[in-house]
């Protein structure tokens, strides 16, 4: 097996941006743009983006990623307030070509770092770009629920985060488990034109 992603994994990516695209075109119709921000969006473009240019361990973080926004979505979307196309096209549907490209490129010991550092990332650009009103990303106060467990944000943020380290760890490994890197593939190598197979 190359190094390289073939033709038809790549071009896979441009789903995602596609996923992308119909929640922008939603958010645009009926507000909120900033919901945009929340992860499983931008994860849509992390995974697309990754897909495009062959990068493995981008493709990693946001498929170790779709998992948990799965999750949310049906508990905190799906059940309370039902079913929407442009969301369920995103989660859905970018969990799907997670799964599609993670059997063709594997998980490797070290992806959960590079999730970790891109949950890192959308929390600093929910609590820059957002409104606070929305909440994205939990970037600017405590959960509806969670504020008499919590008096400091701070103290909420800190006790989330050790668990979103520990549970994307937990995928990781998981995946690594079910779909394992190749030891011929160079983890996070980004492929070039003669790696490439038609």
């Amino acid at each position: 097996m190359k190094a390289g992603l073939e033709t038809r994994y790549r071009v896979l990516g441009l789903l995602p941006l596609v996923f992308f695209a119909v929640q922008t075109i939603h958010y645009w119709r009926f507000g909120g743009m900033g919901h945009l921000l929340w992860m499983c969006n931008l994860g849509n473009v992390l995974l697309g983006i990754g897909l495009l240019v062959g990068h493995r361990e981008l493709i990693r973080a946001a498929a170790i990623w779709t998992i948990p926004g799965l999750v949310v979505w049906i508990i905190y979307v799906l059940l309370p307030s039902g079913f929407y196309f442009s969301t369920t096209l995103a989660h859905v549907g970018g969990f799907t070509v997670g799964v599609i490209a993670l059997r063709r490129v594997g998980m490797d010991g070290r992806a959960w770092i590079y999730a970790f550092a891109w949950y890192l990332f959308t929390q600093l650009a929910a609590r820059l770009l957002a409104p606070p009103e929305l909440n994205v990303n939990v970037a600017h106060r405590v959960q509806d629920g969670w504020d008499k467990t919590f008096t400091s944000y701070w103290k909420f943020w800190l006790v989330v985060t050790i668990a979103v380290c520990v549970v994307i760890w937990i995928i990781g490994k998981l995946l690594s488990l079910i779909w394992p890197a190749k030891s011929v593939s160079e983890p996070g190598a980004v492929a070039t034109g003669s790696e490439i197979q038609a």
